[in-house]
């Protein structure tokens, strides 16, 4: 969800700071820090009551058990160095299917890799659409099929994640506003992301707010610890062209391994995986003109056609 939220909603539904089992390393553990998460939780909890209100309807109308059911999210929480992201926390983000008639053994937690490109060819697999006669533009996504009905599936050996623009006014400089281009991949216990144009703020220049990040209180704690601060640097300094990090000791990409000889090969490897598959797609970025992405003009700045 969006911010903003009731500040203080978390602690009136009875829910303490102390609650909270882990602050990610990349925001200070102030008491500030853990009632905005407080208050965020709350949110959530209100969005899977809600969810479950229509899982109810659906089976007082007999038709639960045959209703896939795919609750996700488009990024995670709004908060710095989160939503709007490349770093782990902003996606890997839930994903949760539910069909009663079509889900062998259910109850799996699956580990396997994979996107939300992956839906719109796992629909049309299951409506007996074929991909080539559905109108759609090509599909890079796998379907999902095979991991619903737990079968041995092919293997998805990284995902891709990117970034262009999100906020059209936090970076002043087109018509339309900046953008922060960035591409990663996930593969095995690494993130490499790739920042192509790291002389640029990563969440908005500094003199327009740090607009690319929503307000919030977590936000103005950090943005008050002003530029030689830790969390500042972290939440919204500028990045350096490559970055590494190692999931599994680092979850919250706080420790940019890119740049240190032990991990050398590791980033040529990544880099080199990433930039083959952005060709493979066509990315402009990687070959042709990726300053397109920053003249595209806002709809909200276009001039009406005169009548």
């Amino acid at each position: 969800p969006h911010r903003p939220y009731r500040k203080g909603a978390g602690l009136a539904a009875g829910k303490q700071p102390a609650d909270i089992d882990r602050v990610p390393a990349c925001w200070p553990d102030t008491d500030v820090v853990r009632r905005d998460m407080l208050d965020y939780a709350t949110e959530i909890e209100a969005f899977d009551g809600e969810v479950g209100d229509l899982v109810a309807t659906l089976k007082e109308s007999g038709r639960l058990d045959n209703t896939l059911i795919v609750v996700t999210s488009d990024h995670g929480m709004p908060f710095p160095r989160v939503k709007g992201h490349t770093f782990e926390l902003a996606h890997r983000v839930p994903l949760v299917m539910s069909w009663p008639a079509g889900i062998t053994t259910p109850g799996r937690r699956c580990e396997k890799l994979v996107s939300i490109v992956d839906l719109a060819p796992t629909f049309l697999e299951l409506s007996g659409i074929d991909q080539t006669s559905s109108g759609m533009a090509p599909i890079t996504g796998k379907s999902l099929v095979d991991i619903l009905r737990d079968k041995p599936a092919h293997e998805r050996p990284f995902v891709l994640v990117g970034r262009e623009r999100n906020d059209i006014e936090c970076r002043p400089g087109t018509v339309s506003g900046l953008g922060y281009p960035a591409r990663g991949i996930r593969q095995g216990r690494w993130l490499y992301v790739h920042n192509s144009a790291p002389d640029r703020w990563p969440c908005g220049d500094p003199d327009v707010a740090l607009a690319d990040t929503d307000d919030g209180p977590t936000k103005q704690l950090i943005e008050g610890g002003g530029h030689g601060d830790r969390f500042w640097q972290l939440c919204f300094g500028k990045r350096p062209a490559d970055e590494l990090y190692d999931i599994q000791a680092d979850p919250d990409c706080v420790r940019n391994l890119a740049g240190t000889p032990d991990h050398a090969a590791d980033v040529e490897r990544l880099r080199g995986t990433l930039m083959a598959e952005l060709r493979r797609q066509g990315d402009p970025r990687v070959v042709g003109d990726g300053g397109i992405f920053d003249r595209y003009v806002s709809p909200a700045k276009r001039k009406p056609k005169k009548s």
